[in-house]
């Protein structure tokens, strides 16, 4: 070789190091950033949302009248409240879950996650057998007890395992288990239904996050029983509920065999991270290629469905977003396909630059909306960006 090719060669190897030196700096000052974002809006949560007046729970709006109407209940509207209801509630827990992970120091949300621990433990019911968590703490007033709620429950208590490897978080999941398998029957061939004692519809949302919360509780004691509840569960959902037209999830069956094609992401995504599980925990290369079809078919449909022009996405709710957003996270670790995960970013950066009002909260549809600026912003639409901004800082140690 030449002196003035070796000489080529050497420039050319020190170019490719100096880039990849600049990549990586750019990928750790990118994950400072998102962990500072998750860190800035988890305190704002604690600052703003916190009712001192009971321990442990959080407020439904900020700033509140408590004269907010909320829409999302079996029949009629029901009013705000003293304190916030249960699913709100549990988006708190999942994004402290998350800080745990991506903080340098578990120490610091170690004290965040008790006092969770002691909220979330008033909305427990125990008069009625079996045990389970109803819509809104129990020393206030007797509540529904939603199916999907204690998915949530029992997804959040296993992730708290996995963070302390406390025995007893892995023990209420199970109970929390218990409980939703005792909503299944064989109409429309299984499933569970939304709210205990009605039994009109099998949703996607109560299913999926049942069939998550049965694959990670043997991800956390290797108890097969669990395995082959979530393979019951995630088998019924992709048979009866996946909409051939569209490849995605549909929102619910009702007891005449009619789906109901409202397709809400977080439908698509809890059934998408289950995919990735069961591919994980089996070998079976069948789950690999039906949540690789979910994520393809669910990009597919919510980048070509009306929305706003600043964004890659429909933004239905920024919390069922988030779920959706575990499912592509959950796949790109097995296949390093960064796009689905790189448009939900690019959106949530939209949103964080452009949308947060005076308190630094973000509004509901992440966009730009000067009404929706100044109106009052609900626990979930916030909890989540601490939860998604602490997902986004961990990839970037993955990211290639």
């Amino acid at each position: 070789m030449t002196y003035f090719r070796k000489m080529h060669l050497v420039g050319l190897l020190a170019s490719v190091f100096a880039v990849s030196i600049l990549h990586a700096q750019a990928q750790q000052n990118e994950r400072a950033e998102y962990l500072k974002r998750a860190e800035t809006m988890y305190a704002n949560i604690w600052k703003d949302y916190r009712v001192p007046a009971y321990k442990g729970l959080f407020s439904e709006n900020f700033p509140s009248n408590k004269k907010d109407t909320l829409n999302y209940f079996q029949g009629n509207g029901v009013k705000e409240k003293e304190v916030s209801f249960l699913w709100p509630f549990s988006g708190v827990f999942s994004a402290t879950n998350v800080l745990l992970r991506s903080s340098s120091s578990k120490t610091r949300y170690k004290p965040y996650l008790d006092s969770l621990i002691v909220g979330i433990e008033q909305y427990r019911d125990t008069v009625r057998k079996p045990a389970g968590y109803q819509a809104y703490p129990v020393k206030f007033e007797k509540a529904d007890r939603y199916y999907d709620d204690n998915g949530l429950v029992g997804i959040d208590y296993v992730e708290a395992y996995f963070n302390t490897k406390n025995p007893v978080y892995l023990q209420r999941a199970k109970g929390v288990f218990a409980f939703i398998l005792s909503g299944w029957n064989d109409d429309m061939g299984g499933g569970v239904t939304w709210l205990e004692g009605h039994k009109d519809q099998k949703l996607a949302c109560t299913n999926g996050m049942a069939t998550l919360t049965a694959l990670k509780i043997y991800q956390g004691s290797k108890d097969k029983y669990y395995l082959e509840q979530g393979k019951k569960f995630y088998s019924w959902m992709y048979q009866t509920l996946r909409d051939t037209a569209t490849g995605i999830i549909a929102n619910d069956v009702k007891l005449n065999g009619n789906q109901n094609l409202t397709f809400y992401t977080y439908n698509t995504g809890s059934l998408l991270e289950a995919a990735v599980l069961l591919y994980q925990f089996t070998g079976e290369k069948k789950y690999l290629a039906q949540a690789k079809l979910l994520a393809l078919d669910s990009y597919k449909y919510y980048t070509g469905v009306p929305h706003d022009k600043n964004l890659n996405l429909h933004i239905d709710l920024p919390w069922f977003l988030t779920v959706l957003f575990r499912g592509y996270e959950a796949l790109y670790k097995i296949d390093g396909n960064y796009q689905y995960i790189a448009a939900i970013e690019k959106d949530l950066n939209y949103a964080w630059q452009n949308t947060r009002d005076q308190h630094g909260l973000t509004t509901s549809s992440w966009t730009a909306n000067p009404e929706l600026i100044k109106k009052h912003k609900w626990l979930l639409d916030e909890a989540c960006i601490a939860e998604l901004y602490g997902r986004l800082s961990m990839l970037q140690k993955q990211k290639k």
